[in-house]
């Protein structure tokens, strides 16, 4: 034990995991993934596939979940820097339609463990921004779900500039520098939680 130090989230079944990382005048060494290790911190999920996508500046993929096959995510960056949310949407919890979001980026090599039962998404804040992931379950196309990333009622503090105006649209939205956000088509149609229910 002693090679990632975990943290609990202030919302139960999320946790920010900092591996020990192993540098000098080379370059750096660290474990990304240690089964034995997260089992020492009481993480037993296990892994069926990975991911990796890449995206630029100001793009903003989600909230996604899956409905019938939900997934646990273990995230990181490999390249850049994003904001990482979660969204509580398991019903009965007590912190249901709460959000967490923390920073991931390449110098501060942290990982986030979301818990199935969360949507999730994440903000591109560098030029470029390559983002991997391990999952619990398979992509099911036919299962996806969604939630509006600006929900007023969830309240996301993504932490850019504009004013919502009743829809998942991000036109008229920018990042602090003036950087528009970018999403995808499906992205943009995703309604807000208390029309998901």
């Amino acid at each position: 034990m002693g090679q990632i130090k975990v943290e609990k989230a202030p919302i139960d079944g999320l946790y920010v995991i900092e591996p020990t990382v192993h540098g000098d005048s080379r370059g750096y060494f660290t474990e990304t993934y240690n089964k034995r290790d997260m089992r020492e911190h009481g993480l037993n999920m296990e892994f069926v596939q990975d991911n990796q996508s890449m995206s630029v500046k100001g793009v903003l993929r989600g909230l996604h979940y899956q409905i019938k096959y939900p997934q646990g995510k273990l995230v990181r960056v490999i390249k850049g820097r994003v904001f990482d949310v979660a969204v509580d949407l398991r019903k009965g919890s007590k912190t249901y339609g709460k959000w967490f979001g923390v920073e991931l980026s390449e110098e501060n090599k942290k990982q986030f463990y979301i818990s199935e039962g969360f949507a999730h998404g994440f903000l591109v804040l560098s030029d470029v921004a390559e983002f991997c992931y391990k999952v619990t379950d398979f992509y099911h196309p036919d299962d996806e779900g969604g939630l509006a990333w600006n929900d007023p009622d969830i309240g996301i503090d993504w932490g850019v500039v504009g004013e919502y105006g009743g829809s998942a649209d991000p036109s008229g939205y920018t990042l602090p520098d003036g950087t528009p956000l970018v999403m995808s088509d499906k992205d943009k149609k995703w309604k807000n939680l208390k029309l998901s229910k």
